[in-house]
């Protein structure tokens, strides 16, 4: 428990950067499922798109900070891989 006012403050702000980063977290999850849904449907055209916003909601999420750079990137390439290894098998 917090015994100074310093403290006490830091606590606060620790609070609304954990729920801030879990609601990052969590979008870039979905985003990524939705992906993962798509791919197991087979719709071609609409990978595309959903891997599009998918890329997108990964590197803003890493541009705020709740995951590293890399992390971003090595999500990125993966989930790209399984989207054209669905095109070439098509």
């Amino acid at each position: 428990m917090a015994n100074h006012k310093s403290a006490e403050k830091r606590n606060r702000q620790a609070q609304v950067r954990r729920l801030r980063n879990k609601i990052n977290k969590t979008k870039m999850k979905n985003a990524v499922k939705r992906v993962d849904e798509a791919v197991a449907a087979g719709s071609a055209d609409d990978v595309k798109e959903i891997l599009r916003v998918a890329t997108s909601v990964i590197a803003k999420t890493a541009s705020k900070g709740t995951i590293h750079k890399k992390t971003a990137a090595r999500k990125i390439s993966r989930l790209t891989k399984r989207v054209n290894a669905m095109d070439s098998a098509a």
